[in-house]
């Protein structure tokens, strides 16, 4: 059984991965607006934000799932 990929296969997954690409980069583009306009309309403020980032961070670091 051959595992290698074939050439067209790894065109279509180049393909794949770069439209995977551009949508993480307009999700953020995204995200970064909505969160400028809440700060700008006084919806939260920089600070809670960074709180809450670090909060959220901490959780991810200290996973609460036992990794074996």
């Amino acid at each position: 059984m051959e595992s290698s990929m074939s050439s067209m296969d790894l065109v279509q997954f180049i393909g794949k991965l770069g439209d995977l690409k551009d949508e993480h980069y307009h999700l953020t583009l995204t995200l970064s607006a909505v969160v400028e306009l809440m700060i700008d309309k006084g919806f939260i403020t920089r600070r809670e934000l960074e709180g809450k980032m670090s909060e959220l961070d901490q959780l991810m670091i200290r996973s609460p799932y036992p990794m074996a």
